[in-house]
């Protein structure tokens, strides 16, 4: 019997068998999440279905000294949720109850399976939505959403994950049941909430979450910008902020997306447009929001717009989503890989900033395409290859290192909310100095003093972990 077949026949003692899956064919499709680079198969995946049910399981990978990886629908872009050393991969799919609406006070307990999109159709009855809102909201999941502090379009206005968590159940890395923050949104004492939201799944499994829900907006104003030039949009982005309009999305596609969306859907836009700004205006007040949309029209137009289509209903707002909402997956049609990097700049820098994006993609072979964040900064060049050629791969890792090093040194970020995973583990030191490091573990050890709770993740430790390709050179946070 293999190991995989063993341990999954141990489990049966910890879980009922339909809920472990062991086979080849479900490891070869656990063994990464969206990030294609770095790929590790699990011994077994397990489906638990309560909080209980996450402390057996972590309980028991501790006593047999067996890794621990948790995942949520694996939409993650830095490899957090791969199984870097095989052990048992802790799926959160099956935890997807919503256990009350509360109205009354705008929040929601739900189980950190759940949908982000499930999480605001729940709340739609009462006026009310869950805002963080990343691309992938159809399928990613709360308890994803928390590891990684996710963003999405609307983050420019209304934040990041973090601001809209109130409590968490996190199950820790020996198996016992935590319940962190307060419901009223002000516990007292440290504040170990902002480490777990974000924490990327190495600080234990958040299995359940009560979390604040925002009014919906009564007006909503969408428009979508055609520019001759990836310059002139990203000087628009900045001119826009500055202008004292602070959109609730400000999107940018360039042309390698627009060509990819007229391949993949037959979207259409102007002769001669180069990049593509998605603005979107929201709140209660019609008169302002009209004023701030005919604000970012005048704007646009003195920045050299090609064509501003606003949308004159919901079904046509949709349709301008489509540019966003379908780009990555329009460019299936340009290459079998893709690679979505996160660097964050000031929004001063863009122009500069996607000049050497496209420079350093040139320079190694590889084909580029930018859709981001434009109004904070988020960048997101998505490199497309053929990850089968190991010369590709090799050129793809150089690349994103380069655009990475250069948005430090512009003074930004490796990572706006794709998290460091193994992607940008040895990254991390180009933005942090040792004593910054030093802290981090500290931090880290408070929660996780082992190496069994999601290995080989976010701070560099060449303990115990297999070698991956180049990204991975044995880590562990």
């Amino acid at each position: 019997m293999t190991a995989s077949g063993q341990i999954g026949r141990e489990l049966e003692a910890v879980l009922p068998k339909e809920r472990i899956v062991a086979d080849t064919a479900a490891r070869r499709a656990y063994d990464s999440d969206a990030y294609p680079i770095d790929r590790h198969p699990p011994d077994a995946v397990v489906l638990p279905e309560t909080t209980e049910e996450v402390s057996r399981l972590v309980r028991w990978c501790v006593e047999q000294s067996i890794p621990y990886t948790p995942r949520g629908a694996g939409t993650g872009l830095s490899g957090g949720a791969m199984a870097a050393r095989g052990g048992i991969v802790i799926s959160t799919k099956r935890l997807t109850r919503i256990f009350e609406v509360d109205a009354a006070n705008r929040m929601m307990h739900a189980q950190s399976g759940v949908p982000n999109l499930r999480l605001s159709q729940a709340a739609a009855p009462f006026g009310l939505h869950f805002a963080p809102d990343p691309s992938s909201q159809s399928v990613c999941t709360l308890g994803g959403n928390i590891a990684e502090n996710s963003g999405g379009p609307h983050t420019l206005k209304y934040g990041v994950t973090y601001p809209h968590i109130l409590q968490v159940v996190l199950v820790d890395p020996s198996g016992e049941v935590w319940t962190i923050g307060s419901r009223s949104g002000r516990a007292p004492g440290p504040d170990f909430l902002s480490l777990i939201v974000g924490g990327e799944g190495t600080l234990g499994i958040v299995t359940e979450a009560w979390v604040r829900l925002t009014p919906t907006p009564q007006c909503v104003e969408t428009a979508l910008v055609a520019f001759p030039s990836v310059r002139q949009a990203t000087e628009c982005v900045s001119a826009i902020v500055s202008s004292g309009v602070i959109p609730a999305a400000l999107e940018m596609m360039d042309k390698g997306i627009i060509g990819a969306l007229r391949a993949a859907f037959g979207l259409q836009y102007p002769d001669g447009s180069e990049a593509l700004l998605l603005v979107e205006c929201d709140g209660n007040d019609p008169e302002r929001i009209a004023d701030e949309l005919a604000t970012v029209e005048s704007i646009s137009q003195a920045n050299g717009a090609l064509e501003l289509r606003r949308a004159q209903s919901e079904a046509e707002r949709k349709d301008l989503w489509k540019a966003r909402k379908k780009g990555i997956g329009a460019m299936g049609r340009l290459a079998p890989s893709i690679v979505t990097h996160d660097g964050v700049i000031p929004r001063s820098r863009l122009p500069e900033m996607l000049d050497f994006v496209y420079q350093v993609a040139a320079e190694h072979d590889i084909g580029v395409a930018n859709l981001f964040h434009a109004g904070d900064g988020n960048l997101h060049p998505c490199m497309y290859f053929d990850d089968r050629d190991p010369l590709q791969v090799e050129a793809v890792i150089a690349a994103g290192e380069a655009i990475i090093a250069r948005c430090v040194e512009l003074g930004g970020s490796v990572s706006g909310e794709h998290g460091i995973g193994v992607e940008k583990s040895t990254l991390l030191e180009s933005m942090f100095g040792p004593d910054d490091m030093r802290l981090q573990r500290i931090a880290r050890e408070i929660f996780n003093e082992g190496d069994l709770c999601n290995p080989c993740k976010v701070i560099p430790n060449q303990k115990g972990c297999v070698e991956h390709r180049r990204r991975s050179r044995g880590v562990a946070w």
